[in-house]
């Protein structure tokens, strides 16, 4: 590898670090500010905006079975059964509806 292959490697692992450090202080900011309640519920937050980003533009029976995922969810809160219940649904609906 070339001087210029190391320099990168360099520069993107300070960026990395960078990054995490910031990241660290940032969250024990929020820790110690009147905002800690985003902290409890940022992981919902995640969750809910990549399913929600996941599920634009896809068809009917997607949406179906992720409404049958969400009401598994709510009833049982339980992730296993959840997951189950959703791919059962999804594969049901898709072979129904096509």
């Amino acid at each position: 590898m070339t001087s210029s292959h190391w320099l990168l490697i360099l520069v993107l692992a300070i960026a990395a670090f960078a990054i995490r450090v910031t990241g660290l202080l940032a969250g024990n900011r929020i820790k110690a500010s009147r905002h800690v309640w985003m902290l409890d519920d940022l992981p919902g937050l995640i969750i809910v905006s990549l399913i929600a980003a996941s599920l634009a533009g896809e068809p009917l029976h997607m949406w179906m079975a992720a409404a049958a995922a969400l009401g598994v969810a709510i009833a049982t809160n339980h992730v296993i059964a959840t997951m189950c219940l959703g791919v059962a649904a999804f594969v049901g609906l898709s072979l129904i509806l096509g």
